[in-house]
């Protein structure tokens, strides 16, 4: 639970400063400022966090794990498949209200509009890239390929950031904000499938530790 400490904090430090128009406002906008340069490879980027796409390589992982669990016989062999359904749903529940309250402008790159913070695209890329990485991680048994697969989802998480920044759709604290709001759902989500994990193992026949 202790790291659900650092994303809160960080996600509230820049959502106050965004709300108040603070100190941290102005560097974002000068390191924006230097960042952009719009071409056609940002907005690929970009477009990788895309509902269009990011979810359908969720529900892929999501059908997956529930088809291997349950080929397997596994208890509860539903729940995280559920949990990372809701997860994913929970980030429009999340990410339009605090829309709508920060009401913040886009940079000089888009035309004029609000509501800005925090990057959907980026919550989205995190929570269906991340989610479908820690379904499919524990049903790899291969550890090279358990590190290709988190390195390919850290992959596609930070080329979304970029594109995103790149391309000026967004600034880049609203970037941030998004890998903080999708790093507490992520948790969430982990927290649930490690505990299910845990209590399925100890409930097996033989995992027993008394005396004999």
């Amino acid at each position: 639970m202790l790291l659900l400490g650092p994303p809160v904090l960080l996600f509230a430090l820049i959502t106050w400063q965004v709300v108040v128009d603070g100190p941290l406002v102005g560097l974002d906008e000068r390191l924006s400022r230097a960042l952009v340069r719009p071409d056609r490879a940002s907005e690929v980027f970009a477009d990788l966090g895309n509902v269009e796409v990011a979810v359908p390589a969720l529900v892929s992982a999501l059908g997956y794990a529930a088809w291997h669990g349950r080929a397997a016989g596994t208890d509860r062999w539903w729940l995280a498949p559920a949990a990372g359904s809701v997860a994913m749903g929970l980030v429009p529940v999340l990410v339009v209200p605090l829309k709508a309250w920060t009401d913040r402008p886009g940079t000089p790159a888009v035309p004029p509009a609000l509501g800005y913070y925090p990057s959907g695209h980026t919550v989205t890329a995190v929570v269906a890239y991340g989610a479908a990485a820690l379904l499919l991680l524990p049903l790899l048994r291969s550890a090279a390929v358990r590190r290709a697969l988190v390195l390919l989802c850290a992959a596609l998480v930070a080329a979304v950031s970029f594109g995103l920044v790149r391309r000026g759709y967004h600034w880049p604290l609203d970037v941030a904000a998004g890998w903080c709001l999708g790093a507490v759902l992520l948790i969430c989500l982990s927290l649930l499938v490690g505990k299910d994990s845990r209590s399925q193992s100890a409930g097996a026949p033989g995992a027993e530790t008394g005396p004999r």
